[in-house]
């Protein structure tokens, strides 16, 4: 009895594995796409080229001397200047090399940055003492606050004549948790649409449902349309609640004018439920699915700068991140939030987005197979 029952385990598991191997589009998912993405994160973030930081260094009419002495011992020892900024590279074998990259620019220019996540410190110098606004939450301003107390103004030797002081950044705008939110709430309309549309209208084929309501009067352009609705309606609760939470726990503020919100909000939905709509279109296979639905979103997530700046990148990919839909949705919130943008900042976010959305569906709708 027992070499039945295993004799029946062996040509069920051998059936099952059959199957899997006649699908080649699920062992392209499964197998060679996480290759492809390990490779593509592998070469981003392993590169041999040096890790750039950037570095606001406040400009001052009169530019006092201990200001010109930090900025003279990066000119004397380290001549790398370009475009009036300075740059310093670290070199180490074993912890990789860094580069600082210093910009002299006014206080307004250089919390611009901050907000856009550009940079991450400031150094200004307040009555002959040099100041370092950075949020202390953030480790990686940390770290540029060492490295740069370490090294380039000498450590113990300079600091032994010359007061520092270091000043927390605050003020809503210029915080971690300022540049986190919006991203957040980017990243949700995202994953929202991708898995509420895309693998709702995937399972629903897969299990004959959508077979059954071709018999009805019912437009295959309506059924898409209520379900993004549908889908708006619930990103709108989220997104909300969200906020809510943040401005009850953090103090979050909306700098900018809340119309362009409203309207980038809508034209985000627009792009990511286009292309949830043609990701959705043909396949009934939920594997195909999900491995189709993953190879839009988890680029995305990665690469579009929801946790942290995408300007850390290598400099030939930034051109292309800057680019993704997830990416113009999250810097423009960024924008808005922070900055005090309002619709003239954003309109190219907006057409580019809607333009996307409305392009993805009606493609979408063209192809779409009930199954």
């Amino acid at each position: 009895m027992n070499k039945i029952k295993n004799h029946q385990l062996y040509r069920l598991t051998a059936a099952h594995i059959k199957e899997i191997v006649r699908e080649p589009v699920v062992l392209f998912w499964g197998i060679v796409f996480p290759i492809l993405m390990a490779w593509g994160l592998g070469i981003a973030f392993s590169s041999k080229q040096d890790l750039n930081r950037e570095i606001a260094v406040i400009k001052h009419s009169n530019t006092s001397t201990i200001q010109k002495s930090a900025l003279q011992n990066i000119i004397e020892h380290y001549p790398d200047k370009e475009k009036g900024d300075y740059a310093l590279s670290l070199k180490n074998e074993k912890l990789g090399n860094v580069k600082l990259s210093f910009h002299e620019c006014t206080e307004a220019e250089a919390h611009v940055m901050l907000k856009k996540g550009t940079i991450s410190l400031i150094i200004d110098v307040v009555d002959d003492k040099l100041v370092y606004y950075f949020d202390p939450v953030n480790a990686e301003a940390q770290l540029i606050y060492q490295l740069v107390k370490g090294v380039v103004y000498n450590g113990p030797q300079y600091y032994a004549s010359h007061q520092e002081e270091i000043k927390p950044l605050t003020v809503t705008g210029t915080r971690y948790i300022d540049f986190l939110i919006p991203g957040l709430i980017a990243m949700g309309i995202m994953m929202s649409s991708s898995w509420g549309i895309s693998y709702t209208l995937i399972e629903r084929r897969s299990k004959k449902l959508l077979r059954r309501m071709v018999a009805t009067p019912m437009r295959k352009s309506n059924l898409l349309i209520a379900l993004i609705f549908a889908r708006f309606i619930m990103n709108i609760i989220e997104a909300v609640l969200l906020y809510a939470f943040a401005y009850w726990y953090f103090d979050l503020q909306i700098q900018g004018n809340l119309i362009a919100l409203a309207l980038l909000f809508i034209a985000g939905n627009i792009a990511f439920a286009g292309i949830s709509v043609l990701i959705s279109s043909h396949t009934a296979n939920s594997e195909v699915g999900n491995g189709l639905i993953n190879a839009v979103v988890t680029p995305m997530m990665v690469l579009s700068g929801v946790f942290f700046s995408y300007h850390h990148f290598p400099a030939w990919a930034i051109t292309f991140i800057e680019n993704l839909p997830l990416t113009m949705l999250a810097d423009g919130m960024r924008s808005i939030f922070n900055e005090g943008a309002g619709l003239l900042e954003i309109w190219k976010s907006l057409l580019v987005l809607s333009a996307t959305g409305i392009i993805t569906f009606v493609v979408g709708l063209k192809i779409f197979k009930w199954y």
